[in-house]
């Protein structure tokens, strides 16, 4: 296999692909070429989308499924149990015992997700999921369904990690904004159902059960997809060029893959395209082995400055806090549904999906930039609004209505869909796998920072300042997205990594 020279002593027309063939200044990849319209069936597109974001959809049934499940394992008539008095403790982990295992899934992704490779690694996030819904579903006692929770939760972690990246390495360039988007929609969707099946399952002796028991179908059905999917053809060529893989093995079967990826449509260009694809990472060097100083420099340091950066602030500008409040806010103005936690969560739901639905249609036609910039300055007015009425406007319940439904709404146009969306694009291949990593692990830490903060934040300063501060942050996400985030919409993952890196 002759390898890409990469001598920054030799003028750019000695430069080579992994074929030998020499690539002169008139034929650099990506400089001068654009393969922006690429051939694809959408048919064929469907299900490289659908399996991986069951992934994201199990992740939103247990957030939904929980809420539910709290309030049927504490009850002395419905938990079925003799160990139904819980403390608060024990609740609490409960609730975040899957976020733990998030922290723990995403901390080993970064160890075993490049020499997995996406497919593989979403496969065992299945595996995950469901022994990890069976362990908490049939648990007998306290401590296995703790267990139960973190095993699911590690599988949350590999899958919000490789849902993202198998579909950015797979889709078509013109399609791969809407698809990674509509991840986020499948964990809406997740989420809005785990909310029915704790309406339904919460008046049942033992309804709790029956809640996580349902995500194990759907894990099996993951898993069964995605053993049949195919590897991500970018990840089997990035295995040949650093010498995993034999060269000419690696590209006929990346052949084989793109076609079944992308159907009918791609026969004849197939090829053509993983040439192309091969061209592009040999000019970029991506026949190194990934070092850990260098995911802190360079491209990657740029590329994680950014993903990082969207995930961080997703989170701290009160995300999980302004749902926390959303049942008292809706009790206060008179809302008959809001004595019941689980039907205002589902009209939330609702509204999440409605907003997220509409991120997707218009993604890759509006982009990304002005998505996030418009729907973060509408989070800003809505955590000064829930800010004023806590402080000033006690009496004009609508002010909080008005400020939740416009921070929901504006949150699922902005940072719910692109934020997955941006880190999953943004990282040189090569890096990709453990920058993503990074990235994910920045997303629940921050998510944990913030829930287990604020309940001794609003004793210490009040609830008005505290969403205040919440907009403040908001400001300076903002600030941060107009200076540092750039447009993607319509590049080829590897245009991204050349012209914006």
């Amino acid at each position: 296999m002759a390898s890409a020279t990469s001598d920054p002593e030799l003028p750019r027309v000695h430069r080579k692909d992994v074929t030998g063939r020499e690539i002169d200044s008139a034929t650099e990849p990506l400089i001068n070429s654009d393969r922006s319209c690429e051939s694809y069936s959408v048919r064929a597109a469907i299900l490289p989308f659908l399996f991986p974001a069951l992934g994201g959809a199990l992740y939103g049934y247990d957030i939904g499924a929980t809420s539910g499940a709290t309030i049927s394992v504490e009850s002395s008539t419905l938990s079925g149990t003799t160990w139904y008095d819980l403390s608060s403790l024990e609740i609490g982990l409960v609730v975040s015992g899957s976020l733990y295992g998030a922290l723990i899934g995403s901390v080993l992704a970064f160890t075993v997700a490049d020499f997995l490779g996406r497919r593989r690694e979403l496969i065992l996030s299945s595996v995950l999921y469901f022994v990890g819904a069976l362990l908490t579903a049939l648990a007998p006692d306290f401590p296995v369904m703790v267990v139960g929770r973190f095993v699911y939760g590690i599988g949350i972690g590999l899958a919000m990690h490789a849902a993202p990246m198998y579909i950015a390495e797979t889709a078509p360039s013109q399609i791969r904004g809407i698809l990674i988007s509509l991840k986020e929609f499948f964990i809406v969707i997740g989420m809005l159902f785990g909310y029915i099946a704790g309406s339904l399952f919460v008046d049942l002796v033992a309804g709790w059960r029956y809640m996580y028991a349902t995500s194990a179908p759907v894990s099996l059905i993951m898993g069964i997809g995605m053993w049949w999917l195919p590897p991500s053809p970018r990840w089997l060529l990035l295995c040949a060029i650093q010498g995993k893989r034999n060269m000419p093995d690696a590209k006929e079967f990346a052949v084989c893959c793109l076609c079944q990826l992308r159907g009918q449509a791609i026969d004849s260009s197939a090829s053509e395209q993983v040439d192309s694809i091969l061209d592009e990472l040999s000019y970029s060097d991506q026949e190194k082995q990934v070092t850990l100083s260098e995911i802190f420099q360079g491209k990657c340091l740029k590329a994680l400055i950014i993903g990082a950066g969207l995930v961080f602030f997703q989170q701290v500008t009160g995300q999980p806090s302004v749902l926390y409040y959303a049942a008292t806010i809706l009790q206060s103005a008179g809302f008959s549904a809001a004595s019941d936690a689980t039907r205002v969560s589902v009209l939330l739901g609702l509204l999440k999906l409605v907003m997220t639905g509409i991120a997707v249609l218009v993604v890759d036609r509006v982009g990304r930039r002005p998505l996030l910039i418009g729907g973060v300055s509408g989070i800003v007015i809505s955590l000064f609004l829930l800010s004023s009425y806590y402080t000033l406007f006690k009496d004009s319940a609508f002010v909080a209505v008005i400020a939740l439904l416009l921070y929901v709404g504006c949150y699922q146009l902005s940072f719910g869909p692109i934020g997955w969306l941006m880190i999953s694009e943004i990282f040189p291949l090569r890096l990709r796998g453990r920058g993503l990593s990074i990235a994910v692990l920045v997303n629940f830490a921050s998510n944990a920072l913030v829930t287990f903060s604020f309940s001794p934040l609003e004793a210490l300063v009040g609830t008005g300042i505290l969403f205040a501060g919440f907009g403040v942050i908001a400001i300076a996400s903002l600030v941060f997205i107009f200076f540092v985030v750039p447009e993607t919409k319509g590049l080829t993952l590897e245009d991204i990594e050349t012209k914006i890196l």
